[in-house]
């Protein structure tokens, strides 16, 4: 007999919950932010969207369902199952957040504050929530993997960064499937996807004036570029942006100590060492986004 499904509510603390828990009292977080020419009635306020967002949320989920709540901070520790339905309600990052520890499961973006959000990976209002869980028709978003030659293993939703842990020079030699192998300095790697093609991929495209066209959401294909690639006798500045189509992938050999992570989450780092490689290419999961 197979299970019910389960709503799984994902949404992140509100900047009050988190200025509170650091302050102790609400009179402390106001003080706080009197100091520097902000007003506690407009935390409140977006508090208040927050759970307003939560409730219409929680009051449509069907009375037969199953249902669990997933702060951002314990996803880590959370375990989805095959029949979970999965709710975001907050921004557009929370989203990325939850992705990397999904295995096929339908994401629904709520959007709590239309007129602050963006809305890109939550698009839906809480009223539309009803109609959202009957219907539940899903785009696949392509996901970018990274894996070390220890086994370390990272999937994230728009990019993985390379580089080193202070953002000092990175070195490493890089071979990519439409380039020569070289040997680089830099200010680290960055490969995404489609959806990440909007965001920091989009600021090293643009600001390269970038001959490359950029993947949409869905192409099973990720962007790659270097960031200030250091040209020195020793170290070159040629083989620094292309496009990976599924299966190729981008291979990476440090020549000093990095760090591997995904969607800007630095909390949640691979390391790697002098010698070791790393893989990056199209993971094998996607985000299935309900539109």
């Amino acid at each position: 007999m197979s299970l019910p499904p389960r709503a799984v509510i994902v949404h992140r603390a509100t900047e009050l919950t988190e200025l509170v828990a650091r302050h102790g009292t609400r009179q402390q977080a106001g003080f706080f932010l009197a100091g520097r020419g902000r007003d506690l009635a407009e935390l409140d306020a977006r508090h208040q969207a927050q759970q307003d967002a939560l409730a219409t949320v929680s009051a449509a989920i069907p009375l037969d369902w199953r249902r669990a709540i997933a702060e951002r901070n314990d996803l880590d520790r959370f375990g989805f199952g095959p029949e979970d339905v999965v709710i975001a309600v907050g921004q557009d990052g929370l989203v990325a957040n939850v992705a990397k520890y999904l295995d096929g499961q339908p994401v629904i973006g709520i959007n709590p504050e239309p007129a602050r959000n963006p809305g890109v990976l939550v698009p839906h209002e809480p009223a539309a929530i009803a109609d959202l869980l009957a219907e539940r028709q899903v785009v696949a978003r392509t996901m970018v993997a990274a894996s070390t030659d220890d086994g370390q293993q990272l999937v994230a939703l728009n990019e993985v960064y390379v580089g080193h842990r202070t953002h000092q020079s990175a070195r490493y030699r890089l071979s990519s499937p439409d380039g020569l192998p070289e040997r680089q300095s830099s200010s680290g790697i960055l490969v995404g996807t489609g959806t990440g093609s909007t965001g920091w991929c989009r600021s090293a495209w643009q600001e390269r004036r970038s001959p490359l066209a950029l993947p949409t959401p869905i192409d099973p294909v990720l962007c790659w570029f270097v960031r200030e690639a250091w040209p020195s006798p020793a170290t070159g500045t040629d083989n620094t942006e292309g496009l990976l189509k599924a299966p190729e992938s981008l291979t990476i050999t440090a020549e000093s100590d990095l760090v591997v992570f995904g969607d800007g989450m630095e909390s949640h780092t691979l390391s790697i060492g002098w010698g070791q490689r790393i893989e990056i290419g199209v993971a094998p999961v996607k985000l299935h986004l309900v539109v």
